[in-house]
């Protein structure tokens, strides 16, 4: 089954509270301007941003049953931040709640929020909609904004190293697919 649109949104707006709805509006309609600008399907790019927190507000331990179970999950997503599983968990579930059969959508919403390295336009899309949605307000923001109108690759590198930069401050662990997208931005950034 293809989910439009409609079907995706109605999908979506059951799960989440309010405040995440209008996030996720936010976030598509910045992930079809992005998508529009760097050449990504503007299609796929629409479905996963709508997609993308459909995991958001489920039970933990649910979701701890999930990344345990399903040999597609990384089980290391247990030894970091509750935060970090919805991505990876929400891209399974919507696969056998709502038949979601797109490859691609499903990995842009399992990394959008780490990131991961060799991300592909469609990925880089997400993470960065998700980042850089005008409801947004965190130092920084305002740069890494600016740089997105001009170079896909250096706004998520900002992201990226903004988040780790966040992180460590905190004293929180770094989950390793931020730092292998981080690092991998910059081999492609030093090779233009």
């Amino acid at each position: 089954m293809k989910l439009d649109r409609d079907m995706a949104l109605e999908l979506v707006k059951a799960k989440l509270k309010k405040e995440r709805f209008e996030h996720t509006i936010r976030v598509t309609d910045t992930a079809v301007k992005l998508a529009e600008m760097y050449g990504a399907d503007v299609e796929k790019a629409e479905r996963a941003a709508i997609l993308h927190d459909y995991a958001k507000y489920r039970n933990r331990e649910e979701m701890k049953r999930w990344i345990k179970s399903d040999p597609r999950l990384p089980k290391d997503l247990l030894h970091y931040h509750h935060e970090l599983w919805h991505g990876p968990v929400g891209a399974v579930i919507l696969e056998k709640e709502a038949g979601l059969d797109d490859a691609e959508v499903a990995g842009a919403i399992a990394c959008h929020t780490t990131g991961k390295a060799n991300m592909n336009v469609l990925d880089k899309v997400i993470f960065l909609a998700d980042y850089i949605e005008p409801g947004r307000k965190f130092p920084g923001i305002d740069e890494v904004r600016g740089t997105a109108k001009e170079d896909l690759d250096k706004a998520c590198l900002q992201a990226a190293h903004n988040t780790i930069f966040f992180l460590m401050s905190k004293g929180q662990k770094v989950y390793p697919d931020t730092l292998h997208n981080y690092n991998h931005l910059i081999n492609i950034i030093t090779h233009k």
